[in-house]
């Protein structure tokens, strides 16, 4: 045990000899082998408290703290990193920071962060932070963020975030949020958010909101939302809602609590108040709720309790059909009304 003890702190005291005089001691090679201190282009075993000026370390990096800023810029770590907090300007290989790993351009590999893990560039690979993940630029394979995970650019794989995932670009895979998920532009393939999802411009694939689940322009698949669900230009393919589901336009199948509404309706529409159709839109297809209100064209069927339209090319079924435009013996009438 004293051998070993009197072994270690040797260790430490020549570390933190080549850590403050910059330089560092190295067995048997200045290249290869083992080095203590801040080696600045080594292939080996490598121990330093925090680089300066690295260059490019091959082998296993140990370093106890995050590097200097704007010194390791463009260093290059190939291999294994761990620490407090392991960093460089690329990191390579397997990167384990007790803290934390900081990448300043990028990370590529297993990289695990007690606390987090982030990068200023892309980071690809298999990612975990404790409390987050996060890359200024785009962020690629299986993303694990105690709290989120988020990225500047693009997000695609298998993406956890404990509250949210955002991606300021595009966002593709599989992605889970506690809370929410998000993408600046499109989001594809599966999208779970706890309490919403949302994408500036397209979402389409499986897409999940605990209560509601939003899109700039369309959203298209399968579309559930507790409270409600709605895109900017258009809504298609099955789409569930606890309360209301509207767009300028709906394709598909739509199934809202209280009510749906579009300028047109291509499709199937179930709603247990109302179905609304603005001036000049269009139901085609089929409309089933208590009041089915189309202040427009409806070429198709309508079942409700009261059914209304501007012009009908179809069937009205309920207590009480109005077609606006049919000639007068025929504007109102109980139980069904036929124009064709």
């Amino acid at each position: 045990m004293r051998r070993a003890a009197i072994v270690s702190f040797a260790l430490a005291i020549i570390v933190l000899w080549g850590s403050l005089s910059a330089q560092s001691v190295d067995i048997p090679s200045p290249r290869w082998g083992i080095s203590f201190g801040n080696s600045k282009t080594f292939t080996g075993l490598r121990f330093n408290y925090r680089d300066r000026g690295v260059e490019h370390i091959r082998g296993i990096n140990a370093t106890l703290w995050v590097p200097y800023d704007k010194e390791n810029d463009d260093s290059v770590i190939d291999g294994i990193s761990f620490g407090l907090i392991p960093g460089g300007g690329t990191l390579r290989g397997i990167q384990y920071g007790i803290l934390g790993v900081a990448g300043i351009k990028d990370i590529r590999g297993l990289t695990w962060g007690g606390l987090g893990a982030g990068t200023g560039g892309s980071m690809i690979g298999v990612n975990w932070g404790g409390l987050g993940v996060g890359a200024g630029g785009n962020m690629i394979g299986i993303n694990f963020g105690g709290l989120g995970v988020g990225a500047g650019g693009n997000i695609a794989g298998f993406n956890f975030g404990g509250l949210g995932i955002g991606a300021g670009g595009n966002l593709t895979g599989i992605s889970v949020g506690g809370l929410g998920v998000g993408a600046s532009k499109n989001a594809v393939g599966i999208n779970i958010g706890g309490l919403g999802v949302g994408a500036g411009q397209d979402m389409i694939g499986l897409n999940i909101g605990g209560l509601g689940l939003g899109a700039g322009r369309r959203l298209s698949g399968i579309n559930i939302g507790g409270i409600g669900v709605g895109a900017g230009e258009r809504l298609g393919g099955l789409t569930i809602a606890g309360v209301g589901a509207g767009s300028p336009e709906i394709r598909g199948v739509v199934i809202a609590g209280v009510a749906a509404g579009g300028k047109l309706i291509k499709g199937i529409a179930l709603a247990g108040a109302f179905t609304l159709i603005p001036d000049e839109g269009e139901l085609r297809g089929l409309a089933v709720a208590p009041v089915n209100w189309v202040k427009g064209k409806q070429t198709g069927v309508s079942i409700g309790l009261v059914n209304y339209a501007w012009s009908l090319k179809g069937v009205q079924i309920g207590l009480v059909n109005i077609v606006r435009d049919n000639p007068s013996g025929r504007k109102v009438l109980p139980l069904i009304n036929i124009n064709f």
